[in-house]
């Protein structure tokens, strides 16, 4: 009868190259999955580029209509409450807009068929966990998959508008008008939500680097200045240079961090007993 504690004994032992051919068959089934969901995003195309993509250059966008209204409640006049944007969106390539149509596609196919795919990597690991770790796979699907979309969100409802609305507006002549390139737009707001996405797995990541040894809850309390210093450099490169911009983006990544420590210390507790049984 097995310990609960103890990695389960495989059937019989792999090859280095039967894991990879297991790998293969994990990465074509993560890619298939999110292939059909980029051909469904694809046939979406008046609903992924009207309303999502383009949403964030109108000046009725939802989060301008929120930040208007929490900079005046602040007392600060930003440029939040403006009634429409000083910039057109362009493409100037023959193939500009079918390559922004495919390539969007396939970045919304990978946002929805996130959970499959780290369904796929948890397939993976999985043989190599203990028991008792297996049990919490669909708890590690569930909040992984949580965490990438609040993510998102939050870099499609916040990073995504902050950064559009000051470079659509920033002007170094009156002489200069801003005419943006689709792929440039589309840059942007790909890197915003995707990003944010990933940086919101940090608990995630946390956990994993943890339970291998690689850092303590002491590293993470050390350098908890430093992480201060890093996620405010961060907020002032990708949001406008005014502190109210900063101070929104800042403050959810301050937050995962120290939800970080709280998931590593849990670990590093549990690692230690197990060490001394």
């Amino acid at each position: 009868m097995k310990q609960i504690g103890t990695p389960a004994e495989p059937e019989q032992e792999m090859s280095f190259l039967d894991h990879l051919e297991e790998l293969r068959w994990h990465l074509i089934r993560a890619t298939s999955a999110v292939l059909i969901a980029a051909v469904v995003a694809f046939l979406m195309k008046s609903f992924i580029f009207d309303v999502l993509l383009f949403g964030p250059a109108h000046a009725d966008f939802f989060s301008y209509e929120m930040l208007c209204k929490l900079s005046r409640l602040v007392g600060i006049e930003g440029g939040f409450c403006d009634q429409e944007m000083p910039f057109r969106i362009q493409s100037r390539t023959m193939g500009g807009q079918f390559s922004a149509h495919v390539w969007t596609s396939i970045t919304a196919g990978f946002i929805i068929a996130f959970p499959f795919v780290i369904y796929e990597f948890w397939k993976f690991v999985a043989p190599a966990m203990h028991n008792y770790e297996r049990k919490y796979a669909k708890g590690f699907i569930f909040l992984t998959s949580v965490l990438f979309f609040i993510g998102v969100l939050f870099g499609y409802y916040v990073i995504t508008p902050l950064s559009i609305n000051f470079l659509g507006k920033y002007q170094v002549s009156e002489t200069v008008f801003n005419d943006f390139d689709l792929s440039s737009y589309i840059s942007l707001v790909r890197a915003s939500v995707l990003a944010s996405g990933l940086i919101f797995e940090l608990p995630i990541v946390i956990y994993f680097l943890t339970k291998v040894g690689v850092i303590t809850p002491g590293f993470l309390k050390t350098y908890r200045k430093y992480a201060l210093v890093g996620v405010l450099i961060i907020s002032a490169i990708i949001t406008p240079p005014d502190i109210v911009s900063q101070i929104i983006v800042a403050i959810p990544v301050l937050v995962l961090y120290e939800i970080s420590i709280i998931i590593s210390k849990i670990i590093y507790k549990r690692e230690e007993e197990k060490l001394k049984k």
